[in-house]
Parts: C-alpha cells; sequence; structure tokens
C-alpha cells in the first residue's frame, strides 16, 4: 500500500529564501527587459504597476504549481517544466487583467516578450545553482538529524523507506526498534533492527539520539503511554505517527483548533486561497470562452430547433458542491420524451431517442456547451467531476463506499477521469467505481497545473470519443 503525505518536512528558511529569489527575479527581469528595449532605466509608473501586480499574481500562482516542494529525486526537466507553465500562467492573468481594464495598449509587446524570455532564463538558472548547492551541502554532512524509529511493520517501514528515499531532509536513520523483528533484520532495505521495543531507552541513554519517531498502531495506546514515560528523561524528539492510511483519506493535513490539534482525514482542497484561486480560473476563463464559442452556440441553437419540436437546452437536476442540488443545461440531443418517476435513463449505443442532430453533439461532446453558463453562475467548474443525474447519485452511493466524496468539490465539464476514457455510459459498477478512482485522484491532487494539464488534453482529444453516444 502506498501512503501519501506521511513525511512532509519543510525548510522554513529554504523556502522563504527561494520565494524572495523568485519575486526579485521577476522585478530583476522585467528591469532588463525595460533597458534592452528602452535603453535606459526611468521606468513609467504603469510598467512599474504591471511588475507590482506580477508579484502579486505569482504569490498565489507559483504555490499552486506546487514550486516550493522538495525536488529531490525528480528530474531537472520536470521542474524546469513546472516552472515555465507557472511562469507562462502568471503573465497570461497578467495580460488577462491588462485587457479587463483596458490598460494592455499602454505596454511595449517587445518589453513584455523579452521579460518573458529573461524571467525564464533567470528562473531555471537559479534553480540549477541551487540544487547544486544543495548537493554540496548534502556531501559535507551538514544539517544531520539522527533518528531511531520506533515499530517495523506498516507505516514504520514505510516511514523508514521515504526517510531513506530523502536525503535532502536531513534525516538519518540509525535503526528501529520492533518486536516482531529479530534483532539484526532488515526494513525498508537498508534500516537494521536494533532490538526490541524494550531497549529503546537504554538505547537512547547510550547513544546520541536527535528524534525518536514512534509509529506504532492506534491500537497500542498503552504501550504508546508506556514508552513515553520510560523516556521522560530523554532529551530527543519524540513524535507520534499515527496509522490513519488504513482509512479513505481526502487532502488529509494536521491542523489546530482552539489550541487542540486536529488530524483532517478527509477534506476539500478548496479551501482559503484556494478556493479563491480557482474561482478566478473558472469564471474569467468560462467568460472568454463563451464570447468566443457565441457564433457557434447560435449555429447548434438553430440546428437543435429545426431537428425535432422541443425546447433549446435540456435541463436537469444533478449534486453539485457539497451535495447540494445544482441545475445543469446542455443542448437538447433527444426526441422529447418522458422518463418513469425517479428514473432516468442513459444514452445507450444507437439510442432511439437521440436525433441525429443530437449523435453529432453528443459524439463531439458539442451538447455539453451551455455548462459553461453554469461555470459563469458559480454553480460548475470547468475541470471537475462530472455531475451524475441525481438518481445515478442515490443507486451508486450505496454500491462504491466512496462515491460521494466527488462531491468535494464543485462538478466541472471536463475531469480527469474523462481525459483517461472514463466517460460516456456506465453501464457496469466496475466502470463507475473506475470513474470515482479518477475523480478521487483529481481532487486529492489538484492544482492550477492539473487543471491547466486536464484542458490541453481535453482540447486536443478530449471531444471526440467511442464512449460518447
Amino acid at each position: 500500500m502506498i501512503y501519501s503525505g506521511i513525511i512532509k518536512e519543510h525548510s522554513f528558511t529554504l523556502n522563504a529564501i527561494l520565494r524572495s529569489l523568485d519575486l526579485s527575479t521577476i522585478v530583476f527581469s522585467g528591469i532588463c527587459a525595460y533597458w534592452l528595449q528602452f535603453s535606459h532605466l526611468n521606468l513609467p509608473e504603469q510598467y512599474i504597476t504591471a511588475i507590482g501586480i506580477a508579484i502579486l499574481i505569482s504569490l498565489i500562482v507559483f504555490p499552486h504549481f506546487n514550486l516550493y516542494r522538495p525536488w529531490r529525486g525528480t528530474s531537472m526537466t520536470k521542474e524546469i517544466g513546472v516552472v515555465t507553465f507557472a511562469w507562462i500562467s502568471t503573465l497570461i492573468l497578467l495580460s488577462v487583467f491588462g485587457f479587463i481594464t483596458k490598460q494592455s495598449s499602454f505596454f511595449s509587446r517587445i518589453w513584455i516578450s523579452s521579460w518573458f524570455v529573461l524571467g525564464w532564463w533567470f528562473f531555471v538558472t537559479e534553480r540549477i545553482t541551487l540544487r547544486a548547492l544543495l548537493s554540496w551541502l548534502r556531501k559535507k554532512g551538514f544539517n544531520q538529524r539522527f533518528v531511531v524509529i520506533v515499530g517495523g511493520m506498516g507505516v514504520a517501514e514505510e516511514v523508514a523507506a521515504r526517510l531513506i528515499a530523502s536525503p535532502w531532509l536531513g534525516f538519518r536513520v540509525l535503526g528501529c526498534f520492533c518486536d516482531r523483528r529479530k534483532a539484526g533484520d532488515m526494513i525498508a532495505g537498508s534500516v537494521k533492527v536494533l532490538g526490541g521495543i524494550n531497549s529503546l531507552v537504554a538505547f537512547a541513554a547510550a547513544t546520541r539520539i536527535d528524534q525518536i519517531w514512534i509509529a506504532l498502531p492506534l491500537k497500542e495506546e498503552e504501550r504508546i503511554k508506556n514508552l513515553l514515560y520510560e523516556l521522560r528523561h530523554s532529551t530527543a524528539d519524540i513524535r507520534f505517527i499515527p496509522d490513519i492510511f488504513s482509512f479513505r483519506l481526502l487532502n488529509h493535513s494536521i491542523s489546530e483548533v482552539a489550541n487542540i490539534p486536529v488530524i483532517n482525514l478527509c477534506s476539500t482542497p478548496m479551501d482559503g486561497i484556494s478556493r479563491w484561486v480557482k474561482e478566478l480560473e473558472d469564471r474569467i476563463l468560462a467568460f472568454l470562452i463563451l464570447l468566443l464559442i457565441n457564433p457557434l452556440m447560435l449555429l447548434i441553437t438553430i440546428a437543435v430547433r429545426l431537428s425535432s419540436p422541443g425546447p433549446i437546452f435540456f435541463k436537469q437536476k444533478r449534486h453539485g458542491w457539497d451535495g447540494q442540488p445544482i441545475t445543469v443545461y446542455k443542448f437538447r440531443t433527444m426526441y422529447t420524451h418522458k422518463e418513469a418517476n425517479g428514473t432516468v435513463s442513459q444514452a445507450k449505443k444507437k439510442d432511439p431517442r437521440v436525433t441525429r442532430v443530437g449523435a453529432f453533439l453528443r459524439r463531439t461532446s458539442l451538447d455539453e456547451l451551455p455548462q459553461f453558463i453554469n461555470v459563469v453562475q458559480g454553480r460548475m467548474s470547468i475541470v471537475g467531476p462530472r455531475p451524475h443525474a441525481i438518481e445515478h447519485n442515490n443507486h451508486f452511493k450505496d454500491k462504491i463506499d466512496d462515491y460521494m466524496l466527488r462531491h468535494k468539490v464543485k462538478p466541472g465539464i471536463t475531469g480527469w477521469a474523462q481525459v483517461h476514457g472514463w466517460r460516456g455510459e456506465t453501464d457496469t459498477l466496475d466502470k463507475m467505481q473506475k470513474r470515482v478512482e479518477f475523480d478521487l485522484y483529481y481532487i486529492e491532487n489538484w492544482s492550477v497545473w492539473l487543471d491547466l494539464q486536464i484542458i490541453l488534453r481535453t482540447l486536443f482529444s478530449g471531444f471526440f470519443h467511442k464512449n460518447a453516444y
């Protein structure tokens, strides 16, 4: 079993330095670009304002591309790719802001292009230099912490493996203490079992230990209490890693409420700044897309009207964020008909209810275009789990344990499941199970970068699919 999020050690100082360097890069590259274009450094007020707004945007965008996570073990190419998309996103949002405020005409296009190129070059150089410096420091053995782990099964073995695979964190595992393994056995490949748990106290008294990590099951409460009492004279830091990973975790974290430590087992990623970033992304993109596709929607409206009697739009109640009912819009693709109370029949291959125009709209996903109106209304997102009919939710929620967790975010027009082929009719439980798995992966790993990936994949390959009928 893969445990995610067990170890999240971040160096506050290193993060602060890297963030400061990024902000300095934005300012310095903007000034250099101006000098290259105009041969002087007397920047007009609007250029200074643009650089300042870019800094404010980057403070929101860069963290959501996970630029400040540890990159050890990740290729330099991948890090450069993420930096590139974060910088592109910042300048795109700045350009959108300039367009909305009607200020974009006051800036030199050559300056903006030079700013992008120079900024990108400085960002890449900065990160290559930082990697080389951290590698040198690690080789010199700076900032090492000597750790022993209590427990040799389950979470304890995963913790040992993660620490060994993450040398940039500065933890050196001396060994582990476990009653279920013999002294001299190895866990996680290279961590030696030093003895039973009862021998830990004597070892801690005779050996320099900076930290003791207790990774015992929650059912060992009394054992943990006794161990803490026996270690009361030790000056080592003691950490407890609860085995919460047998639960279904969604954006789990540790927080504090009224000075009480709280472990969040299942929560929405759309909180605080993340919520506003997502809202800004959705509203701006949906508004611009509606402007672009307005002629196309007019043509589809005429085609639907001529295809058969009935309304232009098909409206259906579906569950939105937090399971609240919302009205979702689509172009009507079927002949007008009535369903039995409490049932909603999914469209099947060669479904006789689907009109000729409707078949084309479904095959190309053009019937979904009115949902951009839902996005502007705030009911949906461009990217998120696809909303299902309320009747389908009621059917599947008792058959798939984690089904309703899909509603921890707003439903989307496209999603992680759809770009991986899990779209169209879900006529078996296995198909719905796979769609739910991909939806929960999206919620657990949400970022602006992931949204952009899904949008790009939808544009290039997501409209036509064999399961769309």
